[in-house]
């Protein structure tokens, strides 16, 4: 018999004053039962660092991995953005710049790792592709608070964000890994 998924609600007062987004998000995310905290952390903020009306999670999940993790569709149907979370294969990133208008890629995995693949293998419009990393200590620590509801304070400024829930305050650097490399079709 399958493990069941665990589901977390989580309301957010987000701040982003460098873009002038201010958001009351609240939102439930499914941790599929082959889902590490960290994985599930990163897809709530890749949601709230990303956060645009019609932004939605994957209706397959990581049962469907051709999918998204999340996405934003145009108005003609396409995909407006894609994101991505972890390390996400060459070909998938590459199948993604060929859909979507937009696309980013959240990881709290070595991003090193990532733009190494990524410069080896042809990537459509790999100059637009926007990569973030996480701290893997900032997740575990945050994964300690997780409850099933969650109420939080974000803040995201010169880069850094700044985590206030009920009872533990957090602090990260969000980091973009720009591509140096020049491959692409």
């Amino acid at each position: 018999m399958a493990l069941p998924s665990r589901l977390f609600r989580f309301k957010i007062e987000l701040s982003n004053p460098e873009k002038g987004d201010y958001h009351s998000l609240d939102f439930r995310v499914a941790q599929h039962p082959s889902e590490s905290l960290q994985y599930l952390l990163t897809r709530v903020f890749a949601y709230a660092l990303s956060y645009e009306d019609g932004l939605e999670f994957s209706s397959g999940g990581l049962a469907d991995p051709e999918s998204p993790a999340l996405r934003t569709a145009n108005p003609n149907g396409g995909i407006k953005t894609w994101i991505e979370i972890g390390n996400p294969s060459a070909r998938k990133v590459h199948k993604a710049a060929k859909a979507a208008d937009h696309v980013k890629i959240f990881t709290y995995k070595d991003p090193q790792v990532l733009l190494l693949e990524l410069a080896s293998e042809p990537v459509h419009r790999r100059e637009g592709i926007e990569i973030y990393s996480l701290s893997g200590s900032f997740l575990d620590r945050l994964a300690t608070q997780l409850k099933k509801d969650n109420r939080w304070t974000l803040i995201l400024m010169d880069g850094t964000i700044m985590l206030n829930g009920e009872q533990f305050s957090e602090q990260t650097e969000l980091k973009s890994w720009p591509f140096s490399s020049d491959k692409g079709s």
